[in-house]
């Protein structure tokens, strides 16, 4: 095994786990990309490093100049670790509603955390649209002050690439190209947007599926009941900018109590520790794999790392 210069070129090529104890009673299977293994403990790792990288490249990011980012957690932590390495100071803007500990990590990485109190009648753990976008006038507000140089996830297009150029590749090679469905949680859409262009550029007979919280199906064109649920860093009620409808083929929902239990039987069955939304996806995979043919092949994404949700009701029993 090669050493690496830093943890940045520890980034990507995490194992995909086939989780045969979860998908037992199911004639499909399912697969799932471990990206909590990136050693911040998410897939945000692979995009703050690409969008670090070409902001430095197109000259918008100089030595000594401060990195600012809205973020619910994984991607400052992301960004906390490659601006660490690159010696930039980074200001993380988030909502009070996300986890404790993901501010506790960004300030153990030196970040500055900048935190946006919840709109009124909000709850920690649920952050809403209406929550984020209190966090973006905030980080607007510290652009115009401070003249940092502001990542914009949500409107960055390395966001796509990364998972494009980096998290679809190993899928394709480590499925060996034999994949019926890939389906992912959307937030701000950069990892379903990326990966799905890239297996449908490989395939176009792939079927990518959107995963959405139950009360807020707003990429389906459905009503949005309730904003407030457990898919954090996810499902905002609202379009994002990277959406792109075109390379999406179905639509699959779940509840707060099914991506729940399921982080917890990833948790008990699997070996595997992980949030609310690898909980949600793998949530939808199963309720996929009760009606897809026999033998079908479903990959989707264990997103993060449960450790950062130690504080919340997830696995509370």
């Amino acid at each position: 095994m090669k050493t690496c210069p830093s943890v940045l070129e520890a980034i990507g090529n995490t194992p995909l786990i086939e989780l045969v104890r979860v998908g037992r009673d199911f004639p499909a299977r399912i697969f799932a990309k471990a990206e909590f293994m990136n050693p911040s403990g998410s897939m945000k790792d692979r995009i703050a490093l690409k969008m670090i990288e070409d902001a430095e490249k197109e000259g918008e990011l100089k030595p000594g100049r401060v990195v600012l980012e809205e973020t619910s957690g994984n991607t400052g932590i992301g960004l906390a670790m490659v601006c660490a390495v690159k010696g930039y100071r980074f200001i993380a803007v988030m909502s009070e509603g996300n986890s404790p500990e993901r501010r506790q990590v960004l300030q153990a990485m030196g970040a500055r955390v900048e935190l946006v109190p919840q709109a009124a009648g909000g709850k920690p753990g649920q952050v809403t649209g209406e929550d984020l976008a209190l966090v973006e006038k905030r980080a607007k507000e510290l652009q115009e002050e401070l003249g940092v140089f502001w990542v914009n996830q949500f409107h960055n297009p390395g966001n796509c690439a990364a998972h494009h150029q980096t998290t679809a590749q190993e899928i394709w090679q480590q499925m060996d190209g034999k994949i019926d469905f890939f389906i992912d949680v959307v937030g701000t859409s950069g990892t379903f947007t990326g990966i799905a262009t890239a297996l449908k550029g490989k395939n176009p007979n792939i079927q990518c599926w959107a995963v959405e919280p139950a009360t807020a199906p707003v990429l389906a064109g459905k009503p949005v009941t309730n904003p407030k649920h457990v898919l954090q860093g996810s499902s905002y009620a609202k379009i994002p900018h990277l959406w792109q409808s075109e390379v999406c083929d179905g639509y699959l929902t779940v509840t707060d109590g099914e991506a729940i239990r399921a982080a917890r039987r990833l948790a008990t069955e699997e070996g595997l520790l992980c949030g609310y939304t690898s909980g949600g996806n793998v949530a939808a995979a199963l309720r996929l794999a009760g009606w897809c043919d026999p033998g079908a092949r479903i990959v989707t994404v264990l997103c993060d790392s449960g450790m950062k949700y130690l504080s919340c009701d997830l696995f509370k029993c």
